[in-house]
């Protein structure tokens, strides 16, 4: 049986044989799975994790008395229980149950292959969790300095080809997430699939080459929010468990302490309408009745301190809710408040206009016309928009909001106020005073009949063909004569591991990790080329011709790799390599490289987002 949680895109099982049952990625709230099973007439017989989740707070710890918990024994989780490592089986009623190692999205990931106990050899379904989805594969980056995005794509890559691959068409196929999570990209909408359709429609799976595969799936990876890194802890160590029906909530006296945004963090969990009228100052509208744990996780800070404001039982729904992902911790409790005890304390409100689709389309005809401002992602921004607007995602608004003029007047746009009202809370924390909301979002805007800027559409096969640019190839011999002739004039970036790095690298060179060249815009800017290197020129090929169609910058790649390199010009001159030191940096005169990455790519999604999206 599988449980769908649609505001986090979540997938959790309940597999039933006989008179036994074993719950499988289950969600923190458990109440729905112990319901079933006693529904069923059956006994849970074991809890299965296939990792540990970053997205939201699994519900092991809420099971551990009912049932053993079976998780790889690569995680060396904190808690009690029975580990599980390649070949090792479970019986559950009439079921075999049998674990693979699937290391990819995570070093510990495992999946589950299911076949009846009177034929083992032959599998009906497996769990895959977060290592192969519907359409897509689990991001390998969520570790970050602990692996390298590009050795778990690599090991993804094998878990495919070496495992999965080999189990029959038929198996069913059942993920832990699905469209809108933002544990992978470019997830489908449907629910559950077979291996034999996922082997010729996944577009992951059909990258037959290593380099190719790694690219791909390093490519377009959606921001990871602030909270997964704790989630996953809470996860590997053993979440608390909580009281889930409290008889009161925790009511907070109204201070106007909580207006400094260096104290607290408010959020109003009204629709728009009812916050734009008047709210606390510099308070947040996260609308509980859309994707409210997902944009609590991605805009607020794991250790603010929170303050909730809504009617009662709003709250009492958003508190559930948020246990979901772990904020309404014992060090760290949420705290609560009703708009009217405010405003009784004679505290001060605000109030951030949502302007009609007519009146802000006048006020962009007149010569003082307001800043628009689009905070959907950069895929929605250029399929359709409203004008010549300025395109800041929301989940990169607060870090960004200083590039914007505080005493111009700011109208953010989404698709249907939804992450737009969001907006105006983050510019008032920033110490915008004129931030107001487009009403209805660009929905409303195009069904009032207005114009729309959209993206141009192929024209067949008669039409202008489209330009397809390529990294130029460069010999040992070229870049050699680069190094000598031209030196500071160009960027060089070394994507091998770092222990090959360590090893043996060129002078000047940095050892920038796969992911960050591909996500990092810092690397598409620049007066002078990137010239990309590798061990043999294939995986930097595939990222050069990538790179080389999101800029006009010049991309180049050592053809043949280091290894040519030190064949034509390290042994050809019987030198042997030196300690270079790393340093040292070879760019474009006056252009820093990269530190920290900004932003990553978000996914691509349509302008009119399905319900599943983590937007409006």
């Amino acid at each position: 049986m599988q449980f769908e949680l649609g505001v986090l895109s979540h997938y959790s099982y309940l597999l039933v044989s006989g008179k036994e049952a074993l719950v499988v990625d289950p969600g923190r709230d458990t109440g729905t799975y112990l319901e079933t099973a006693k529904r069923e007439g059956a006994a849970i017989a074991g809890v299965y994790l296939t990792h540990s989740h970053a997205d939201f707070v699994a519900g092991h710890s809420e099971l551990a008395g009912t049932a053993p918990i079976y998780i790889s024994a690569k995680t060396a989780a904190k808690f009690d229980h029975q580990p599980v490592k390649e070949g090792d089986s479970l019986a559950v009623g009439d079921a075999m149950i049998s674990f693979l190692a699937t290391p990819g999205h995570t070093p510990d990931g495992t999946c589950a292959v299911v076949a009846a106990r009177q034929q083992p050899g032959k599998p009906l379904l497996v769990f895959t969790g977060d290592t192969l989805f519907i359409g897509s594969v689990g991001r390998p980056d969520l570790l970050g300095e602990g692996m390298a995005a590009s050795t778990l794509a690599s090991m993804m890559f094998d878990t495919w080809n070496n495992k999965l691959s080999k189990l029959p068409d038929d198996v069913q196929v059942f993920p832990a997430h699905g469209a809108g999570s933002l544990c992978g990209a470019h997830l489908s909408d449907e629910p559950t699939s077979t291996l034999g359709e996922q082997r010729v429609s996944n577009p992951y799976l059909a990258r037959k080459n290593r380099g190719e595969f790694i690219a791909a799936v390093l490519e377009g990876l959606p921001e990871a929010p602030q909270y997964f890194q704790h989630n996953a802890k809470m996860n590997h160590d053993g979440p608390p468990r909580v009281d889930w029906q409290p008889k009161t909530l925790p009511i907070a006296r109204p201070e106007a302490g909580m207006t400094d945004p260096a104290k607290y963090y408010v959020v109003d969990i009204r629709k728009a309408a009812d916050y734009s009228p008047g709210h606390i100052p510099n308070s947040v509208n996260i609308d509980v009745r859309g994707r409210f744990e997902t944009w609590v996780g991605i805009m607020v800070p794991w250790d603010a301190r929170l303050v909730l404001c809504g009617d009662e039982k709003d709250l009492h729904e958003a508190l559930f809710r948020l246990h979901r992902v772990g904020y309404n911790r014992s060090e760290n409790p949420v705290a609560c408040l009703a708009p009217d005890d405010w405003k009784r304390a004679g505290l001060p409100t605000v109030a951030g206009e949502m302007v009609s689709p007519a009146k802000l389309f006048a006020q962009m005809q007149s010569t003082e016309s307001p800043l628009v401002l689009d905070v959907r992602l950069p895929s929605e921004w250029m399929g359709l928009r409203i004008g010549t607007v300025v395109n800041i995602p929301l989940s990169e608004l607060a870090g960004k909001a200083m590039k914007l003029d505080r005493s111009q007047p700011v109208v953010a746009v989404c698709n249907s106020a939804y992450r737009s009202s969001m907006a105006v809370g983050i510019l008032e924390r920033a110490g915008f005073k004129r931030a107001a909301s487009l009403a209805g979002g660009s929905e409303a805007w195009i069904e009032a009949g207005l114009p729309v800027i959209e993206a141009k559409q192929g024209s067949g096969a008669g039409g202008a063909k489209r330009e397809i640019r390529l990294a130029e190839r460069i010999s040992a011999a070229e870049l050699k004569r680069m190094q000598m002739d031209l030196p500071d004039t160009f960027q060089l970036v070394d994507i091998r591991p770092e222990p090959q790095y360590a090893d043996y690298h060129l002078p000047g060179s940095q050892n920038v990790d796969l992911s960050d060249v591909l996500n990092n815009p810092a690397y598409l800017t620049g007066a002078g080329p990137l010239v990309i290197v590798d061990r043999d020129g294939s995986l930097a090929m595939m990222v050069g011709g990538i790179l080389s169609q999101k800029t006009q910058r010049p991309v180049k790649v050592l053809y043949g790799g280091l290894a040519e390199y030190w064949s034509q010009t390290e042994l050809a001159g019987a030198a042997a390599p030196a300690a270079i030191p790393v340093t040292s940096r070879s760019r474009a005169a006056g252009a820093d490289a990269p530190t920290a990455p900004p932003a990553a790519a978000e996914p691509v999604r349509p302008a009119k987002p399905k319900k599943k999206s983590a937007g409006c």
